[in-house]
């Protein structure tokens, strides 16, 4: 499932991040590839370990913690520390698929993450840059993504996907994984169908029967798929 959410920031969060970036000490983006996507990855980043890097994942996962349609979505189990960086001058990121596994070493030891979901969060506008598309390849085609600034797109981890050549401007993001509590996409795609309709039924027939069965019919399904 490839789910636009916007809003995940505001539009001050946005511009007080964004000019705090601006000012960053970024490094080779190559330090966090694997050994293939190494070969296709041109960008800038910041370091894990990076004060600024540390306070400005915090905001987004206090953000995405009061997000219902992330929640919905991802159903996440864990969360790696979101990662930022930054494209210009014609660099890019070519095909290729994320690490399987990563390994969040903000916690000792080490703890493993199964990258279910790779999600990316928009610092810069579509106007701002020309160039650097995110394109997801999946089961139903070939994505273009390219979001106002504070949007966030998630998207199965296991995707084919790259960031075109930006050739003007600079795009800047945040990216990052989350381990799900489901683990089958399709699953964790139904379970957030029935989710969504449940809301609307609510919204519409509050005093509806018919909200006791689903409630149940998704609790159980839950109860059935998850992996904790």
């Amino acid at each position: 499932m490839l789910l636009h959410i916007p809003g995940v920031l505001s539009a001050d969060q946005v511009a007080d991040c964004r000019a705090r970036l601006e000012r960053a000490q970024w490094n080779d983006g190559r330090v966090t590839a694997g050994y293939q996507s190494a070969k296709a990855k041109d960008n800038r980043q910041l370091a894990e370990t990076d004060p600024l890097a540390r306070e400005l994942g915090g905001l987004i996962l206090d953000a995405l913690g009061r997000n219902a349609t992330f929640f919905a979505a991802a159903l996440p189990l864990r969360i790696y520390p979101p990662l930022f960086n930054a494209y210009a001058g014609g660099q890019a990121f070519g095909f290729h698929v994320d690490n399987a596994v990563r390994y969040d070493r903000s916690v000792t030891p080490p703890r493993p993450l199964r990258t279910d979901l790779s999600a990316t969060l928009f610092f810069c506008d579509p106007d701002d840059y020309d160039g650097g598309d995110l394109v997801i390849e999946d089961s139903f085609g070939t994505h273009s993504v390219k979001l106002p600034a504070g949007d966030m797109v998630l998207y199965p981890g296991s995707s084919l996907h790259e960031v075109q050549p930006v050739t003007r401007g600079v795009r800047m993001a945040s990216f990052f994984w989350i381990q799900s509590m489901v683990r089958d996409d399709t699953r964790r795609r139904l379970l957030f169908e029935l989710d969504v309709s449940i809301q609307q039924l609510t919204a519409r027939m509050p005093d509806a029967p018919e909200l006791i069965q689903l409630t149940g019919v998704y609790h159980n399904l839950l109860r059935q798929w998850t992996d904790v």
